[in-house]
């Protein structure tokens, strides 16, 4: 399993991310990209929309990803034994694309008890700064900030949030992965991407990771994935697909997503009845 060193783990504590780390060597992730791939060759390219959350639940290879030691180990190193997958998500730009991600905290809407929660994101393509890479802003991960609806089609984010305070772009650091990279970010770290204005594809796999001892706010009964240790009993237990799309995986698919799509509705609906109740 692949493990971090002590300055890794304290540059993380410090910054509130790390890369890049290698994931993947060059044919492993050729393969897998290739796979994926074709999974949207019938629709002109672009991915199937169900491969937007939790795609992990309906295709093997990706399954086996979200378990894989090489990626898991670091996540391990940094949130403890019993590790959980809470969610994964394609983030596909085309060159020429408007799409983007405004500048955001993952841990807005996610619902959850405590922030001991962080993303893995890997390069299924080379992602640079002309075709919108990862953008970060280090050391802003140690609190919650307020968001509010970007009101922008373009947002990639499913909750459509942006960060209601400016950011200093003096303080952004670009993350540049080659294929096969990955890096690994703070729920709570302010980041973002900008549209893609190269000529290549930029597409890249984002691996949401939680403490295994982790709950919902309120207690929820939602659905996660055990990677690594033991279930502790905070979320229902996600199975593996037999098959890319298969039919009994996409009805637990569809199954899962509601209850999924309820928590960060009402998360939305909560956050802007405080603001409301501040005059905000």
């Amino acid at each position: 399993m692949t493990t971090l060193s002590a300055e890794a783990i304290a540059a993380y504590k410090d910054e509130g991310y790390l890369a890049p780390i290698r994931a993947l060597p060059g044919d492993e992730l050729v393969s897998l990209r290739d796979h994926v791939f074709r999974l949207g060759a019938a629709r002109g390219g672009q991915l199937p929309p169900a491969l937007n959350m939790k795609a992990h639940l309906l295709v093997p290879c990706l399954w086996d990803l979200v378990h894989d030691s090489r990626i898991v180990g670091p996540v391990v190193d940094l949130l403890g034994e019993d590790i959980l997958c809470w969610g994964s998500s394609f983030f596909d730009k085309a060159p020429g694309s408007p799409h983007h991600v405004h500048w955001h905290q993952d841990s807005s809407y996610w619902g959850l008890e405590r922030p001991d929660a962080l993303t893995v994101w890997i390069a299924f393509t080379r992602s640079d700064t002309a075709n919108g890479c990862l953008r970060v802003v280090p050391g802003s991960h140690r609190e919650q900030l307020r968001h509010v609806n970007a009101g922008d089609p373009a947002n990639m984010l499913s909750g459509g949030e942006v960060l209601a305070a400016k950011v200093d772009e003096d303080t952004v650091r670009d993350v540049v992965l080659a294929p096969g990279e990955m890096s690994i970010h703070h729920q709570r770290l302010i980041h973002g991407s900008r549209p893609n204005t190269g000529t290549e594809r930029r597409m890249g796999f984002a691996i949401r990771y939680i403490a295994g001892d982790l709950k919902g706010l309120r207690n929820d009964r939602s659905y996660a994935t055990l990677v690594h240790g033991r279930d502790l009993g905070g979320f229902e237990i996600e199975q593996a697909p037999c098959k890319d799309m298969d039919p009994d995986a996409l009805r637990r698919h569809g199954t899962i997503l509601r209850k999924f799509n309820n928590i960060i509705r009402r998360e939305i609906a909560r956050h802007q009845s405080e603001d409301t109740d501040a005059g905000a």
